[in-house]
């Protein structure tokens, strides 16, 4: 049923509570392809700082991202699922919303922060808008459920 799964990982251990499930679908449904996706956001240049410290920043925090996706890539291989690895720039929920509707993704697998109130109101939540707008099904799962 499922040919692709994506993903997306933020580098934080609740975003990698999802990985088990991940691992469940992946193996139960000879899913052949599992892709793990970091978007690294672009940092907003203000006057205190030059664009190529800014750049060199961005860069460092690209390679960071690779080589702990290359990691959590390594630990699914160990257990028989072969993963694919991508770092891309941008907003967080339209990066994942453009890689979904460009390589055919089949189900997209993602944690929420579960942020309520002011601070979702301040910063959005992505996987509300992956729900909302993804063209494939979206599995999120809630912290809560691991408590």
């Amino acid at each position: 049923m499922y040919k692709k799964i994506l993903a997306p990982l933020d580098g934080s251990e609740l975003s990698e509570r999802i990985l088990k499930h991940v691992k469940a679908i992946a193996t139960g449904c000879s899913v052949p392809e599992v892709i793990l996706l970091r978007v690294a956001e672009p940092i907003r240049q203000s006057y205190e700082m030059g664009e190529d410290w800014r750049r060199a920043v961005e860069n460092k925090a690209e390679t960071a991202a690779r080589e702990y996706l290359s990691q959590v890539a390594a630990d699914l291989k160990q257990e028989g699922i072969a993963a694919e690895t991508v770092v891309v720039r941008g907003q967080v929920a339209e990066e994942i919303l453009d890689y979904v509707k460009n390589n055919q993704v089949d189900l997209v697998i993602m944690s929420t922060h579960s942020r309520s109130g002011i601070s979702r109101w301040l910063l959005g939540s992505v996987a509300d808008r992956v729900v909302h707008h993804c063209v494939a099904p979206v599995l999120v799962a809630s912290p809560t459920a691991y408590r």
